[in-house]
């Protein structure tokens, strides 16, 4: 029997992938994290069905309620929020799970920065701004930082900055990001992206502690970055009347002229 691991995105329920949302309904024993897990997507689980919220368990009361599940032979749902790539605390549980020999599957879900950038109508990289994003955190008590891992030094890059489970740290963020950035880079500021009560609040670096006072402190993105008020950017080679490329080749002369005919 097998443990799916299932990102079940950021909120919406309909965010769910296809896979995600057939993996549920196979499974007679599901594990979710009860906090950010949207209790809609339980309504997969099949009739029946062992449903676990594991918010108030240790990792080894999880991973006991796995192996209990697994001696019975039955296949088990384990649904975290978002994406399982980042901050999922994932992988220590498949470490205990290849220990006991308990195989497992993974599936991938909507990230919480993919639903905050469409909550904003944003594309995080623009031509001639940046093409790339950094997704990142300040320390916690869960989880430090390593040394290297500095949000000034990566503000230096210019890149635009997902910064994650760090509102609460909302003044620390500006004045780290600042120097680099500028006082009149844009942020927006989205809570519980796909949710419902779905919030978002747009400014500077000089103004977004005053205009997010009396946001919530959980469950919200930080974005940092010029993409996000930009008008005046270059536009993608991409789609361009004169880009030669494999699947719209210019003339007979083209090298990829022979690949589309």
């Amino acid at each position: 029997m097998t443990v799916h691991f299932i990102g079940a995105g950021p909120g919406a329920p309909d965010l769910l992938t296809l896979r995600g949302r057939d993996l549920i309904a196979a499974s007679p024993v599901c594990l979710y994290a009860g906090s950010l897990v949207p209790a809609a997507l339980l309504e997969h689980c099949p009739p029946g069905a062992r449903i676990v919220n594991t918010a108030p368990l240790s990792l080894d009361q999880i991973v006991a309620a796995i192996a209990e599940a697994h001696a019975q032979g039955h296949d088990i749902a384990r649904l975290h929020s978002g994406d399982l790539s980042i901050w999922s605390a994932m992988g220590e549980q498949l470490r205990r799970l290849r220990a006991l020999d308990i195989p497992f599957t993974v599936t991938p879900g909507v990230p919480a920065f993919a639903a905050a950038a469409a909550a904003l109508e944003a594309e995080l990289t623009l031509p001639g701004l940046t093409q790339s994003v950094v997704l990142t955190r300040t320390p916690g008590r869960a989880s430090a930082m390593p040394p290297a891992e500095d949000l000034a030094a990566f503000a230096t890059t210019g890149s635009t900055l997902a910064i994650h489970l760090s509102i609460h740290n909302l003044a620390q963020v500006v004045a780290a990001v600042t120097p680099a950035y500028g006082s009149d880079c844009p942020v927006a500021i989205v809570w519980r992206a796909s949710w419902p009560d779905q919030r978002i609040a747009r400014a500077t670096l000089a103004t977004i502690v005053e205009a997010a006072a009396d946001g919530p402190d959980r469950t919200a993105l930080i974005l940092v970055g010029r993409v996000l008020a930009a008008a005046d950017f270059g536009e993608s080679s991409l789609y361009a009347t004169g880009y030669d490329r494999r699947f719209r080749p210019q003339d007979a002369t083209s090298r990829f002229a022979e690949d589309s005919a």
